[in-house]
């Protein structure tokens, strides 16, 4: 039986500059707001709104997709952990088994959405004195940019992966196979960063790398889509009438960006939620479900202004 040739996937954590990490994740995150904010300065010129309501809709911006993407993942994918870890949803520790510093792992992009979308409701009418979907409407296309660096970034940290597969496309994620504490017990080598290596590039750990399973890269599956649901709402945004039409590209995002999780949830590993209760869907695929109905929604009811 032919083994298929699959890509080994072992980054670094980050930029090592030698006093300080940058770790590819939060650099992700940094790049998609900073372009976001970029793109919104060339819209609010346009629409000659003032730069100083810029500033407060990135602060509002970055508070609304933290504090959503991270109470989506408590409440949407692991309530039953959480509701006796309270404490845990705020900080970025651990206290079982032991405490120990973890950052905050977790991130929901459905929770995001929600964060962003009640956030722009105070915004609009306490600082831009516009309706909703004004800034709904161009607040999507940064968005929907931003949506692609966070799936790079979640590909970096070897995270939110896909199904088995036999396929070229396939990749052998080594960090999430192995744990860092079985990286360093399989190969007595004590840093597990240099353990991870071993595995990767050392032919003595050959049979470990075998264990490891190729798995759809799902983080560059979304990426990859993300980037024409970007392009079609920026197109239309700048080159036609859309963005008189109240509504209309809010809808149109919702109905394009969760159409496409629905798809790649179909070759994505459980991540966990209330998918098992239901069944038939994963969690992802359920809670995209009300997004794009609402958008259609949207779409079909957008009115020129």
């Amino acid at each position: 039986m032919t083994q298929t040739l699959s890509i080994v996937w072992n980054p670094s954590e980050g930029i090592d500059l030698g006093f300080f990490m940058i770790r590819y994740y939060s650099l992700m995150f940094v790049i998609a707001f900073g372009l976001g904010w970029y793109i919104m300065k060339h819209i609010f010129v346009r629409e000659g709104e003032t730069i100083e309501k810029l500033d407060s809709l990135f602060i509002w911006t970055v508070l609304a997709t933290l504090a959503g993407a991270r109470l989506g993942h408590v409440f949407f994918y692991d309530w039953e952990y959480f509701r006796n870890n309270l404490l845990e949803i705020f900080l970025p520790v651990k206290f079982e088994p032991n405490f120990h510093f973890t950052g905050f792992q977790g991130l929901a992009s459905h929770g995001a959405a929600i964060g962003i979308i009640l956030a722009m409701y105070f915004y609009s009418k306490n600082i831009l004195q516009k309706p909703q979907l004004w800034i709904l409407d161009r607040i999507v296309i940064p968005v929907a940019s931003g949506a692609i660096f966070v799936r790079m970034g979640n590909f970096f940290n070897s995270e939110i992966i896909g199904k088995e597969t036999t396929s070229s496309f396939g990749i052998k994620f080594i960090r999430d196979y192995f744990s860092p504490r079985d990286a360093v017990n399989a190969t007595q080598i004590a840093d597990p960063n240099e353990a991870y290596k071993a595995i990767a590039t050392d032919p003595k750990f050959a049979t470990l790398l075998e264990q490891v399973p190729a798995k759809h890269p799902t983080q560059l599956y979304e990426a990859f889509c993300y980037i024409f649901v970007f392009a079609i709402l920026f197109f239309l945004y700048w080159k036609t009438e859309a963005r008189k039409k109240s509504g209309y590209l809010f809808g149109l995002f919702l109905v394009l960006l969760f159409s496409v999780r629905i798809v790649v949830e179909s070759v994505k590993e459980s991540q966990g939620g209330f998918e098992s209760a239901l069944g038939l869907l994963s969690t992802g695929q359920w809670l995209s479900i009300p997004f794009i109905l609402t958008g259609f929604y949207f779409v079909f009811t957008a009115k020129k202004v």
